[in-house]
């Protein structure tokens, strides 16, 4: 299993991650959350990994802390969850936002990720209650911008399209190419990095 790895960016396409390696380019997808967290490329990064093997594909799965492997580790366990979806919802919110709907039946929230209906909203809900029990948040913990998707400075130089690198970022995430573009559209404005434009479209929609 490869848990941790220890290179230097060469390329940044969210939600993908080329990473040297002592000379081996690994291919890692990331959630949004953890992708915002990594320095600009040609900068070295440390991130933790779940590896998936599968009959037609071996998956590298990548997180900036332990926290949010744990948690996508636990989503995957979830009958109906899998990597795909798991990343997509890491990506909506951050692992504490998700933890407080969990604890706090706040099934409006989950609803509103692509790929998570009402019955998965609710099995979601059911099943990870007991699991995350003992993540401290509690009922006094606000949600924030910060457990969602906030508007930081871009962490690197903008790209020839931020509109159409944003529509497809979001469209990888699982949202229709309709629902991706429209909220590009909605809140693209002049000069803004394709990460901006995606963590704003995103806010939008949860």
């Amino acid at each position: 299993m490869i848990g941790r790895l220890s290179g230097i960016i060469l390329e940044k396409q969210p939600p993908d991650l080329l990473l040297d390696v002592a000379g081996v380019g690994y291919e890692v997808q990331l959630p949004l959350t953890s992708f915002y967290a990594l320095p600009e490329v040609g900068k070295p990064a440390v991130i933790y990994t779940h590896f998936v093997v599968r009959e037609d594909a071996q998956l590298l799965y990548g997180f900036s802390n332990q926290t949010e492997r744990s948690l996508f580790r636990q989503l995957i366990k979830a009958n109906g969850v899998g990597p795909k979806l798991a990343l997509t919802i890491l990506s909506g919110m951050t692992a504490q936002h998700f933890v407080r709907c969990v604890q706090f039946d706040d099934l409006s929230t989950l609803v509103k990720l692509p790929g998570v209906g009402k019955k998965t909203a609710e099995r979601l809900v059911i099943e990870m209650r007991d699991r995350l029990k003992d993540w401290g948040v509690s009922s006094n913990t606000p949600i924030t911008d910060k457990m969602i998707m906030q508007d930081d400075e871009a962490l690197f130089a903008p790209p020839a399209s931020a509109e159409q690198d944003a529509i497809s970022a979001l469209f990888g995430l699982g949202y229709s190419q309709a629902q991706a573009a429209k909220a590009v559209q909605q809140q693209l404005k002049p000069g803004m990095s394709s990460e901006q434009l995606i963590k704003a479209a995103l806010k939008s929609m949860i």
